[in-house]
């Protein structure tokens, strides 16, 4: 019987309530009057700075909960459970109309969004290959296609509820379509491992 095989697949964890709804709104409440700076993609956008864990006892509390999912998440990545710390976290705020930019998250190798409020069905993230990949020069592309996981360029992630926690390689590329509904919140994070090895050629994050 001929069998497909999905080789080298991208890993991508969704973990409903992640956060219970005391943390999700004691998080919504403090930070969004801090998200005062903002982003070049869109006026309707802002974020707060760059946090620690140690900056907020909510975000010692999140870091509390969200740990043991990076290290279960990273050993998808790297093969191995090892210790994983969040390197850095902010709070997005986006109103009616405003949009978030195709990009990716440089210097870490885990990124991840825990949403903290409802989000529209056409603002749901959406996640897409990378425009560098491997694909063939010259694509069958037209209204008679039926797209599949080895054929489509993006992929809408499940419609999250307030508390949803996702997590994907950090090279991914992503991006938020404009906001046709109410505001919304979410807070992102990036973290890396505690160490790396490669056949005896280590190298140590954090400090």
């Amino acid at each position: 019987m001929d069998e497909i095989i999905s080789l080298f697949p991208t890993p991508f964890l969704r973990a409903p309530a992640a956060l219970p709804p005391a943390l999700v709104a004691g998080l919504t409440a403090h930070f969004t009057a801090a998200a005062l700076q903002d982003n070049n993609a869109s006026k309707q956008l802002s974020h707060t700075r760059l946090l620690k864990p140690s900056d907020s006892p909510l975000l010692v509390e999140v870091a509390a909960l969200l740990t043991p999912k990076l290290s279960e998440f990273g050993a998808l990545l790297f093969g191995e459970r090892m210790g994983w710390s969040l390197k850095e976290m902010w709070v997005n705020v986006l109103d009616h109309g405003g949009h978030q930019a195709v990009h990716n998250h440089a210097n870490s190798f885990i990124s991840g969004v825990v949403y903290l409020t409802p989000t529209h069905e056409a603002s749901r993230t959406v996640f897409m290959k990378s425009p560098g990949g491997h694909d063939f020069t010259f694509k069958n592309d037209h209204a008679g296609v039926a797209t599949g996981p080895f054929n489509a360029e993006k992929w809408i992630g499940p419609a999250p509820q307030p508390g949803d926690l996702v997590l994907f390689p950090s090279y991914l590329m992503h991006a938020v379509p404009p906001n046709a509904g109410e505001r919304r919140i979410s807070l992102a994070f990036n973290a890396i491992p505690a160490r790396l090895d490669s056949w005896g050629y280590a190298i140590t994050f954090g400090g």
